[in-house]
């Protein structure tokens, strides 16, 4: 496999005020961030995508992770795992849909659970989706926005989980307390 640097804000050339940004914002520089450091585009793209997946979408910050989470778990993603249950702790999501969202079993909230089917679903079909799908969404609670919002998470799950997987990016210190493999949701 090829090594990837894990960049500093010294080593970090055309990227450094992009890295900056990421200490100012969250008091360190994720290995994710310090990886993507390699392609000044690339980061420049996840940080533009994950304002907008966060800041700009009708999805509270619950939904916003069971869209990234369920595509997180789909992708296979130990890295992004491992930081997401640390956000949804933060965030004081309730621990059973963190539970459910790590091994890939129903949400006791209808709603909620629409909204992991249909990430699935759309993650699962690369996004060729039946009328089905999109009626039983609306039917529990959701609009037409909220489909290309879901588009938009698996969009913003794509750029990092894949590139986790190619740079084998290491878990920060601040997020091992919540390591996860394919073989904790394979085993449920």
């Amino acid at each position: 496999m090829a090594d990837f640097k894990v960049h500093t804000v010294e080593s970090s050339g055309d990227s450094k005020p992009l890295l900056e940004k990421g200490l100012k914002k969250y008091g360190v520089v994720p290995n994710l961030y310090a990886v993507m450091a390699e392609s000044p585009a690339l980061l420049e793209a996840y940080q533009t995508i994950t304002n907008i997946f966060s800041e700009h979408t009708d999805l509270s910050p619950t939904e916003q992770q069971i869209i990234a989470m369920t595509n997180n778990r789909l992708n296979g993603c130990t890295y992004c795992m491992a930081a997401h249950t640390t956000i949804m702790q933060g965030a004081k999501v309730p621990p059973d849909v963190i539970t459910s969202l790590r091994d890939g079993t129903p949400i006791a909230d209808a709603k909620l659970e629409a909204l992991r089917i249909f990430a699935e679903k759309v993650n699962l079909n690369r996004g060729w989706m039946q009328d089905s799908d999109i009626d039983e969404l609306i039917a529990a609670g959701y609009t037409k926005r909220t489909v290309f919002e879901v588009v938009l998470g698996t969009a913003y799950k794509v750029l990092s989980n894949y590139t986790n997987h190619v740079a084998d990016t290491p878990v920060d210190p601040m997020f091992a307390k919540n390591v996860w493999s394919a073989d904790d949701s394979a085993a449920n």
